[in-house]
Order: structure tokens, then sequence, then C-alpha cells
């Protein structure tokens, strides 16, 4: 689902953020005027935000600032309780696994411009929880995309107890503080550059019990029913998402995500020539939003990054970034972060890699 400046978020989403602003010694009311953000507003589940004004102002705090780890202390202010009555579902639900596919299902309740999912890729031995914001030219985010997993940190402790911690997280762009902070921010090992935002569990942690109550969820999901947003009716939305998981495989062949779609290929063609694009510019597309953020979040080498964009040469990616930024991508790379102020450099820093060797940075 491609989501524009529309998408909003609940009020919820700053909760704290006042009150931390404050102690890091700058006016929040200044920073949220800035972002046209009602103080009142904030911490109310039933106010809706621009995603796009929520996002500036948490990139903002934690740049005028000097915060390098605003998102890891933000989510040390909230927990599942901002969720509102999607906290409830997750909180009655049978196992762990169920809290989850609530969170899943009705996570479009507390905003649209967020997906959270779990799956088990073939032939590994651990389940993925992935968070992915579905705003596409989304300016730079790292801050929101780091509180966003503390959060799911401290909500997954809540249901399934204050000890538990996952097998590794992970996180799309680079360190921003020393990386011992991170290992003890969250217990276990974290990646960095990596071609998604979660973490992995292990599919047992998904079968533990709750102190369920099946009545108060029944209640609670049809409510929740009435509140989820239909899905937008396009063909586009659904294919996006598709290629982007797929990108890092090389495997985007049209037919495939058809079959995927349990459609016929000619229909999904035709579908999306009536949406107004073709499934070569929708892989264009994501490639060039995807080429950005790790060019801007990143210090991969360029190799690794023409693997990540599904090309089988680096030579194919240096076209692309002069189609796409008339640039090469190095000086690209140099441009985006020019305005980006510069993070605190990690300790003991090495080269990031992604999940194929699985080398945490510590």
């Amino acid at each position: 689902m491609r989501h524009g400046d529309t998408a909003l978020i609940r009020g919820t989403a700053l909760q704290g953020y006042p009150e931390l602003v404050a102690e890091l010694g700058t006016d929040p009311d200044t920073l949220l005027a800035a972002a046209a953000i009602p103080r009142a507003a904030v911490g109310d589940h039933d106010a809706l935000l621009s995603f796009r004004a929520v996002v500036q102002a948490i990139e903002s705090a934690a740049q005028t600032t000097g915060t390098v780890d605003f998102g890891r202390r933000l989510a040390l202010r909230q927990d599942i309780e901002i969720l509102g009555p999607l906290a409830a579902a997750a909180r009655t639900a049978p196992t762990t696994g169920e809290a989850f596919r609530a969170l899943h299902r009705y996570l479009a309740v507390y905003s649209p411009a967020i997906t959270a999912s779990l799956d088990q890729p073939a032939g590994q031995s651990l389940v993925r929880f992935e968070y992915r914001i579905v705003i596409d030219r989304l300016p730079p985010h790292r801050q929101v995309i780091e509180l966003a997993l503390g959060v799911a940190l401290r909500m997954t402790r809540l249901i399934a107890g204050q000890t538990y911690t996952p097998v590794s997280v992970h996180l799309p762009h680079d360190p921003m503080s020393p990386l011992r902070e991170y290992r003890q921010y969250f217990g276990c090992p974290v990646y960095f550059a990596e071609p998604f935002s979660g973490f992995l569990v292990r599919p047992e942690d998904l079968t533990r019990p709750l102190a369920s109550d099946a009545a108060v969820r029944t209640v609670v999901e049809t409510y929740l029913d009435t509140l989820t947003p239909p899905p937008d009716g396009t063909t586009a939305g659904p294919v996006r998402t598709l290629i982007r998981k797929l990108l890092p495989t090389g495997t985007l062949d049209r037919d495939l995500i058809a079959t995927h779609l349990a459609i016929h290929p000619r229909t999904l063609q035709r579908r999306l020539t009536e949406e107004g694009t073709t499934y070569a510019a929708l892989v264009d597309d994501i490639r060039r939003d995807e080429a950005e953020h790790y060019l801007r979040d990143t210090n991969i080498p360029l190799s690794q990054l023409a693997t990540l964009l599904g090309y089988s040469e680096q030579s194919a990616l240096t076209h692309a970034c002069h189609r796409w930024f008339g640039t090469t991508a190095t000086h690209h790379r140099h441009t985006l972060r020019v305005n980006i102020a510069t993070p605190t450099k990690p300790d003991n820093q090495s080269t990031s890699t992604g999940m194929s060797d699985h080398s945490e940075l510590d």
C-alpha cells in the first residue's frame, strides 16, 4: 500500500515527547509548532497527526538537542497503551504469537502508514518480526525507526515477560551511538545496514501461553474491525510490498509476483496499466527509494548495495544512479549527507554487513 502526505498516526506516537525535549534543554512547543502539531494532540489517542509531521518533530528534536539516541530514549516513555484498544486485543490473546498477529491485523487503526508482520522464511530456523513504514520519499527517519523498535521491544516484554529478549535486532542504517549502547539497550546482538527493520525470534517464543480472555477479546476485535481501514483496493499496493521483500533476493520475476497474488501475469499487467503504472516502473521506483536510503543512512560498499537492490552487476547500479540522480552513487551519497547532522562516531566501528554472514558490530 502506498500512502502519501495524508498518512496519519495517533497522537500517542508522541507520548512523553514534550517532557523528554524539555529535559534535554529545548522548548518542545517550538519544535511542535514548526511541525504544525498542536500541543494538545500530543499523547491523545483520539487525535490524528500527519505521519510526516511526527517524523519531522522527532528527527528535529534529535538534531536540535544533539541527542543521537533520542528515539530510543523516547521509547522508554511509551508502552503498549499508546495503541489504545489494539493493546487490549494483544493482551487478551491466547499466545504470544496470536498477540503479534493481532498487532499485524489491526495496526492500521493506530496508523495506516506502518505495518508489522511475522514471517519464517523458507529454510530459516528463526521467525522474522518486521516493522515497515509504507510511505515513499520519506525524509531521513532513523530516530523514528529506533523509536518503533524500542517500543516494540517494550510491548513484547509486557506480553512475554520482562526478561524476554529477541535473538537479534536488525536496523536498516548505520549505528548512531556507541555499539555497546545498542547491545545494552536491546539485550541482544544488533546488526546494522540490514534489508529490514525488526527482530529475529525463536518459533517457540510465539507459543507461550498468555492469560487470555476470549470473551473480552471477541468484543475488542469486533470493535477494531469497525475501525480498521479497508485495503486501498489497488493491485500496485501489494505488488510494491512483494517487490520490497524480494528485492535483496534478486528474484523479481513478474510471473513470480503474479503467482504470489494468485492472478495470471497478463491480468497483473492489465491491472497495473489501468492504475497508470507498469511492473517495471514499480521495480525501478522502489530501487530508487532503497538506493536513496542506503546511500544516506549507511556506509555499505556499492557492491553490496547493488546486491541489495537486486542487481547482478555493480555496473547496473552505476547506470541507474546516473539516471535517477544525474550523478554517481558516491557523489549522491555525499550530497545527501551535507545537511544531516553528523552522529557520534561509534566505538570500534567496522564495516556494516547484512544478514548473509550475521557479523554483529560490537
